[in-house]
């Protein structure tokens, strides 16, 4: 399952499913370096960052925050 990861409350991640749904993650489970909008690879207790999806969404969201400014 892939999801994004929100924001952190607490303990916790808080992460958007492909259906749009939030779903808690422990920080604890994440790996090392995960930033807010980074989209994880959730697969069981095993969670790794999709750098190259992580990638593309800053591209895509950066392109539509400049149509909106122009």
């Amino acid at each position: 399952m892939k999801v994004v990861l929100d924001r952190f409350e607490g303990e916790y991640a808080i992460c958007e499913n492909e259906a749009e749904e939030m779903i808690k993650i422990e920080k604890c489970k994440l790996p090392a370096g995960v930033v807010e909008g980074d989209v994880l690879i959730v697969d069981g207790d095993n969670i790794i960052i999709d750098r190259d999806e992580t990638q593309k969404r800053k591209v895509r969201i950066e392109k539509l925050m400049g149509e909106l400014w122009e």
